[in-house]
């Protein structure tokens, strides 16, 4: 879905959930993440953003080109419906804030309700982020928890829990399986392991597209 299509709805306020992250690569557990999401809330839209210089990261790890990361979550939600790939933060450049991209959303979106998605763990650490005092008077935070694990925010903070099926897909492992030639069926979809294998991302890969 392009930024340019209509909302669903007329006459009432756009809702628009903004995902971020490293996204690196995008795998299935973003995209169960999303969908959940967006039917729960009824979102019109929901825009995964790719971080430009994901600031909590810098200089734990080497980071995989912003271009080629925006081009893994352009082919993962190509066909989606409601699901967008955002690169906002990327246009922007520099390190990436979302009180920045909050910003740049409403100028494009004046009047639209905005959710900001989070992990149980990015939640919790959520005092910690710049001008995180902005996030929460700019949108309202949706916490993904999963069953049986209770989320704990600090006080004050008014936010909304989703809970969503629990898939433990972890970013790492699936970089190490693109290295080492282990099995990514079912993890990564066929469209982000072509955009992987066409850019030559990861190292050698071995096999063939699922």
């Amino acid at each position: 879905m392009s930024t340019s299509d209509a909302p669903r709805s007329t006459g009432k306020a756009l809702r628009i959930g903004l995902f971020g992250g490293t996204f690196d690569p995008p795998h299935v557990g973003h995209l169960v993440t999303a969908v959940n999401v967006m039917h729960t809330l009824d979102l019109d839209r929901l825009i995964l953003m790719v971080a430009n210089m994901p600031w909590q990261k810098q200089g734990s790890r080497r980071i995989t080109p912003a271009q080629d990361r925006l081009a893994m979550v352009e082919a993962a939600v190509r066909g989606v419906p409601g699901l967008e790939a955002g690169r906002t933060e990327i246009d922007r450049g520099g390190a990436s804030y979302t009180a920045d991209t909050l910003v740049s959303l409403a100028d494009n979106h004046p009047g639209a309700q905005f959710f900001t998605i989070l992990g149980d763990d990015a939640a919790a650490g959520l005092p910690s982020w710049e001008r995180f005092r902005d996030v929460l008077d700019r949108s309202r935070i949706v916490v993904v928890d999963r069953p049986g694990m209770p989320v704990v925010l600090p006080e004050g903070i008014d936010w909304i829990r989703v809970e969503v099926p629990r898939l433990e897909i972890s970013s790492t492992d699936l970089r190490s399986r693109l290295v080492d030639g282990r099995p990514l069926d079912y993890l990564i979809t066929p469209p982000v392991l072509g955009v992987i294998r066409e850019r030559a991302l990861y190292g050698s890969l071995t096999g063939s597209p699922s």
